[in-house]
């Protein structure tokens, strides 16, 4: 039976600007099933997921269960929930934890201030290896669960990084997906090789370009521009590129159009990248089961260094 992994590998549909857009990430250790919507399906308190939920919207904060890889039983025992804080801005990363007995504690957070970057002395820094999140919520999607589960099991067989299962990245269609913190680049249709490789370089503090869906910082436009900054450069450390403006131009009536974008090298270069939004066909679906779609793709169709910038 076909999946909608398999639909999208077969088209060789891009990966690039498909990430989920958070500047700052609230993960949230909640053990046992997940459903679909999962801050309100799952041991979690529903009233306290949709909170958490309402909280979020529109602060530049997602807010994600996670559970450690392996076998999840149905447990109803009361214990204390991990809880991780991340802010994805390049120049001004960081990671935060702590441990909380209720999670509707979280809800007395500052969420605008935390997709700012403010994390106002929330927990304590987390100074361990980069975090692994592998989408694994089989309630959302099967992909996810049948690619994704495996891929946490060997990466954490493997040791040498903070391997989580979480809820939800976006993009069933490229599972297995993993994001990685504190630098909030996700990646798709990863296998475990590629996987290690990806965490071995942000140790060090650079991303992998290949398979890389974007940075959740930016929004789609912005992920492309900085892939393509990237791939002309050759420049892989994560806090060299920064997206500085995102300008709408051309809109069309349909939704499409395209966008002038502003990338930054922390040596002076300067370059105004162009990005187009294409619809993707043929048809196919975006999650198993979903009607044929022709998602949305950024195509990026120009780019230009600006004059008078510094650097070489």
């Amino acid at each position: 039976m076909s999946t909608c992994t398999s639909a999208s590998a077969s088209l060789a549909e891009p990966v690039a600007a498909t990430a989920a857009t958070a500047r700052t990430w609230l993960l949230i250790e909640q053990p046992g099933p997940w459903g679909a919507k999962a801050l309100g399906a799952s041991r979690l308190d529903p009233a306290t997921g949709r909170e958490l939920e309402r909280l979020a919207d529109g602060a530049g904060t997602r807010v994600a269960l996670i559970r450690r890889p392996g076998r999840h039983a149905d447990l109803h025992l009361p214990r204390r929930h991990r809880v991780y804080l991340a802010h994805t801005a390049p120049g001004a990363s960081w990671v935060r934890t702590a441990e909380v007995t209720d999670p509707a504690e979280l809800t007395a957070l500052d969420f605008t201030a935390l997709g700012a970057g403010a994390h106002n002395g929330f927990g304590d820094a987390y100074d361990g290896a980069p975090l692994a999140l592998v989408c694994t919520n089989g309630k959302r999607d099967r992909c996810c669960a049948v690619r994704g589960r495996p891929l946490a099991a060997e990466l954490t067989a493997s040791g040498g990084s903070e391997v989580w299962e979480v809820t939800h990245l976006g993009g069933h269609r490229f599972a297995p997906t993993m994001l990685v913190l504190p630098y909030g680049y996700t990646y798709g249709r990863v296998d475990a090789h590629h996987a290690k490789d990806v965490l071995e370089a942000a140790r060090s503090g650079r991303m992998v370009l290949d398979g890389c869906r974007g940075r959740s910082a930016w929004d789609r436009p912005g992920q492309a521009a900085d892939l393509a900054v990237r791939e002309l450069t050759g420049e892989d450390r994560t806090a060299a590129v920064v997206v500085e403006a995102v300008e709408r131009t051309d809109p069309a009536p349909s939704g499409d159009g395209t966008w002038a974008v502003r990338v930054a090298h922390v040596d002076g270069r300067v370059w105004e990248v162009t990005v187009a939004q294409v619809a993707s066909l043929p048809p196919r679906p975006e999650s198993c089961g979903a009607a044929l779609g022709a998602p949305a793709r950024m195509e990026v169709t120009g780019i230009e260094r600006v004059a008078g910038g510094r650097g070489l």
